[in-house]
């Protein structure tokens, strides 16, 4: 019955505590920082392992230290002058290239270059593969009028999943570029970033919000325009679904709760192949060719140089450009290649199978040893099934939380298993050593101690007294009263005993009616006068026989004490026996 109601009590303490963490927003923050670590352990593994591989037709025009150091000696300052662009676009045009995209936001006009910009916005006009960058914030309306942006550059969006909140990235106001590019151009971005908490880029968003429009992230739109110009796909809405999906013809990207799609990453920095700006700006300069083959490739232009800030920290990398994370968004589009998070609630649950588990392993087996390599063996397994989920399928399933309800339950099961044996070994103890009649110790008990304090008191030279009890004329009483009215008087007995020692003193059931009493560290004189004591107190007790007769009974006592009466147990034991009987020879109801 006991082991029923701790187990019982066990698991529900378990399921209130699964109950409460999952509810717990702090609780779920740490741990969802902790999930985020074993993600990017994952994403290090897999990119090592080379199973994904980068596309090699996006090509990055690198803005590096290099061409932002020649920028600067040509030039005499940042920004380059924006016909530049246009030149390098020309020049790269001619090539037939797949796509063009700016990981550059051309803000505001240069007014030492008067016709540059407008050379720049007549490029866009006049090529259709052509994409660049704007931003969104939260900047004060009295700062910054917010622009009304055209109806072409937002996307329409049905959101039919009740998951998915948008809020973080609704923004007030808008760092808007140069008019005539909008103007001239729908095929612009936003380029605002997801970062976790502990500043790490894991996911970016797909849409952002604005004014109640919704505006897609630059890599998205390059995406989407690179599947319509090759696939003829042109969704007339974006949908997604109820599971988080939003839904591209073949395609589909899990989005966060948050609004991000998680990137799968391909590689270290540098995994795209890079060319720097200033040898561009060179052959435009020298009227030469560019030198590398841009056909049909997918071209994105943006900064690597660290003065110019637009570095990054991912999972894989402290240290990664943006516009490389651009490039592997626009990869993941392309590939397919989003991950989709499994969710929190089937995560919970397949955390409390493989607990339950671990919660009956505990219980039911003996060892250990064994139940302690099971679970290392079950989470372990786990833990590679969690990798290999995603490095082929593209799942990211959760590590953190089952492996904690599984150690939860680990400990607290071998908790419940400890509590339960101790009481088992306690209750099986006090069989082995008790008598069942009286509740004194047993025969075997007493033999017992009587070795280890002859040993203890010959070691530290201490005495020690033995008094062996006999209920007198016991088998008439029986026969008069009747056995149960003789146990009767054997337990009350029993009890007076007990009642009139020290704790420390041994108390033991030596056969039939005799009881003996070891004395530690108690001369012979005072042990006859406990033994007296003991004597005066039981003839003076009227013994319960049962609901309707009472009665007196008298004891015999001998004693005997170390070292004066023996050297052994069985001396020590041999002389209060004879002495017991002395005095019932002598009459009964006194002490030898």
């Amino acid at each position: 019955m006991l082991k029923k109601i701790l187990y019982s009590l066990w698991i529900a303490v378990f399921l209130i505590f699964v109950f409460y963490t999952a509810k717990s927003a702090n609780f779920n923050t740490f741990l969802d920082a902790v999930e985020n670590k074993t993600f990017d352990l994952r994403q290090n593994m897999i990119v090592k392992s080379g199973y994904k591989k980068a596309n090699r037709n996006i090509i990055i025009v690198a803005i590096d230290d290099a061409s932002y150091e020649y920028v600067l000696e040509k030039y005499g300052e940042w920004p380059l002058p924006r016909d530049v662009y246009a030149k390098i676009i020309d020049l790269i045009e001619e090539q037939n290239p797949r796509m063009i995209a700016f990981d550059l936001m051309f803000v505001k006009s240069i007014k030492s270059e008067p016709g540059a910009d407008e050379a720049l916005a007549n490029t866009f006009k006049k090529y259709d593969n052509i994409y660049t960058a704007m931003n969104l914030d939260n900047q004060s309306v009295e700062l910054r009028k917010p622009t009304i942006l055209p109806k072409s550059l937002s996307l329409p969006v049905t959101n039919y999943s009740l998951d998915i909140d948008f809020d973080s990235l609704s923004f007030l106001n808008c760092r808007s570029i140069l008019p005539e590019i909008i103007k001239n151009t729908s095929n612009i971005g936003m380029i605002n970033v997801s970062r976790a908490d502990d500043g790490i880029i894991r996911k970016m968003p797909v849409f952002v919000k604005y004014q109640g429009e919704f505006y897609p992230q630059l890599a998205f739109r390059v995406g989407m325009g690179l599947i319509k110009r090759e696939e003829g796909y042109d969704p007339p809405e974006y949908i997604i679904d109820r599971n988080s999906n939003l839904l591209l013809n073949n395609r589909k990207i899990y989005i966060d709760k948050d609004g991000g799609a998680i990137l799968n990453w391909y590689g270290p920095t540098g995994t795209y192949q890079q060319i720097p700006m200033y040898r561009l700006i060179k052959a435009v300069e020298n009227g030469q060719k560019s030198g590398y083959n841009f056909k049909g490739k997918i071209i994105y232009f943006g900064t690597t140089a660290s003065s110019l800030f637009d570095i990054k920290t991912t999972p894989i990398a402290k240290i990664y450009p943006g516009v490389e994370v651009q490039a592997t968004y626009v990869n993941n589009l392309l590939d397919n290649n989003f991950i989709a998070k499994i969710d929190k609630r089937i995560t919970i649950l397949l955390g409390i199978f493989l607990a339950a588990i671990i919660g009956y392993l505990v219980i039911h087996v003996a060892s250990a040893a064994i139940v302690t390599l099971s679970f290392v063996s079950i989470y372990s397994a786990y833990i590679i099934f969690a990798y290999f989920i995603m490095k082929y399928h593209n799942m990211w399933i959760g590590i953190v939380y089952p492996l904690m309800l599984g150690l939860i339950i680990f400990i607290s099961a071998f908790v419940v298993k400890y509590i339960i044996k101790s009481r088992d070994f306690e209750q099986q103890y006090l069989l082995a050593t008790t008598d069942g009649l009286t509740e004194l110790y047993n025969h075997r008990y007493f033999q017992e101690q009587m070795k280890m304090i002859v040993e203890q008191s010959k070691r530290y030279e201490t005495p020690f007294s033995l008094i062996i009890i006999d209920i007198d004329f016991f088998k008439k009483f029986n026969d008069t009263f009747g056995h149960q009215a003789g146990d009767a008087v054997l337990r009350q007995v029993a009890q007076l005993l007990k009642q009139s020692v020290r704790a420390t003193d041994i108390v033991c059931r030596y056969g039939g009616e005799e009881m003996s009493i070891i004395l530690p560290n108690t001369s012979k004189e005072m042990s006859v006068i406990t033994a007296e004591k003991i004597c005066k107190r039981v003839a003076a007790k009227r013994f319960r026989l049962n609901n309707y007769q009472e009665s007196n009974v008298t004891i015999s006592l001998g004693v005997s004490s170390f070292p004066e009466d023996g050297e052994t147990p069985a001396q020590i034991i041999e002389m209060a026996d004879k002495r017991l009987y002395q005095s019932k020879h002598n009459g009964r109801n006194q002490v030898t």
